[in-house]
């Protein structure tokens, strides 16, 4: 097949040719839309799920709509590392800015804009992107007030233009605590006040635990969504559809195939299918084509995907991984893993810190990728 033809589109966030099963998320948030438009506002959105699962192509799909619509936008990648805290108000401080900006051209609004462009300035956040080099308490205060006056001040702004302000925060769990509370007191103060403002969040599955130790009424600020895998019936127009539109085409067979060995995971799916269209001759792809890219892609995510994960962790912190793979659940027990609880526990902690597991609930472990426990299933015992 012409590699330059080929519609898949498998990476990072990338944007899927056809994005399937997330209907009920798409709607939800045009209705969003649509009411900020009469004035009429609701809660924010909350998007969690394993990683793969197409978080955030989805919240790239959301602020694009957004945009369409004349919204001021503001886009945050929360960082986790040691500068993480003065990363993250730096991209806030700087997403407010050029959102204004944008927002102040497509309203032809440049001048009533200016008072909150000085507030932008003048705030923590800016100062903070500057000269914090850690966190201190009186930073914390003043981050929390500073973006309750920016969401007020520009509330008046957008709301006479049938606009919404939104922050679209990827990867909230790893946000700094701060921040994280910042705005959700601000959407909590919106939702009192019928601010126009809304957080639109995404994160690994214990972001809403994450929202909800920060402030206990988060549970009732936003709407939450659990992003899983599609469904058969999603993942086979996932990868049929595009290729229809380039004159390619499956046999059932192959596309079942391909579907199962993805077990619905966006990422895998694009994977497979982009090995696809590079292995087959010509349409109808076939049986052996499919189990031909599922083994090349297999090999793709393991030369990418998942050593992103495995190479961060150190040969101590890659003994507890085997140990969760070897149980073969998808969340066990700690007390469960063949390793002593007394040594278990730094391993851990760090492990959650890089973001390669986390805790579902209370006294149990998982991968926060799908397949993990396969991957490293397949790789030697080295230096462990």
């Amino acid at each position: 097949m012409d590699p330059a033809l080929n519609p898949y589109t498998p990476g990072s966030g990338r944007k899927p040719p056809s994005l399937q099963g997330r209907d009920r998320e798409i709607d939800a948030f045009g209705l969003l839309v649509a009411r900020a438009k009469a004035r009429h506002y609701d809660r924010g959105i909350i998007l969690s799920g394993l990683r793969g699962v197409g978080k955030t192509a989805l919240l790239n799909h959301l602020r694009a709509h957004a945009e369409r619509h004349g919204w001021y936008t503001v886009r945050l990648e929360a960082q986790n590392s040691n500068a993480g805290s003065r990363l993250n108000h730096k991209q806030l401080a700087l997403g407010l800015r050029n959102g204004l900006r944008k927002f102040s051209r497509t309203h032809a609004i440049k001048q009533a804009g200016e008072r909150a462009m000085e507030i932008i300035e003048g705030s923590s956040l800016s100062i903070a992107g500057v000269t914090m080099s850690a966190p201190n308490a009186r930073a914390a205060d003043d981050t929390l007030f500073d973006v309750e006056e920016i969401v007020e001040t520009v509330s008046d702004l957008v709301r006479p233009k049938g606009a919404a302000l939104a922050v679209f925060v990827d990867e909230m769990q790893d946000l700094d605590a701060d921040l994280t509370a910042a705005l959700i007191v601000a959407q909590h103060r919106a939702n009192q006040e019928g601010w126009p403002f809304y957080v639109i969040g995404a994160g690994l599955p214990n972001l809403p635990a994450v929202l909800a130790e920060s402030r206990s009424y988060a549970e009732r600020l936003f709407l939450y969504s659990s992003i899983g895998p599609l469904t058969a019936d999603a993942a086979r127009h996932a990868l049929a559809d595009p290729a229809e539109t380039v004159g390619g085409s499956y046999l059932s067979d192959a596309l079942n195939r391909l579907v199962v060995a993805a077990d619905g995971y966006p990422y895998f799916l694009q994977e497979f299918g982009s090995a696809v269209w590079e292995l087959a001759a010509a349409p109808p792809f076939t049986v052996d084509d499919a189990v031909a890219a599922i083994e090349t892609g297999t090999a793709h995510l393991d030369q990418g995907f998942f050593p992103s994960r495995w190479d961060r962790a150190t040969p101590a912190e890659r003994r507890y991984l085997r140990a969760i793979a070897e149980t073969g659940e998808t969340a066990p027990k700690t007390s469960a893993l063949s390793i002593t609880q007394s040594a278990a526990g730094p391993f851990r902690a760090a492990l959650i810190r890089k973001g390669i597991v986390y805790s579902p609930e209370h006294g149990r472990i998982s991968f926060t990728v799908p397949g993990m426990a396969a991957f490293i299933a397949r790789q030697p015992i080295l230096d462990e």
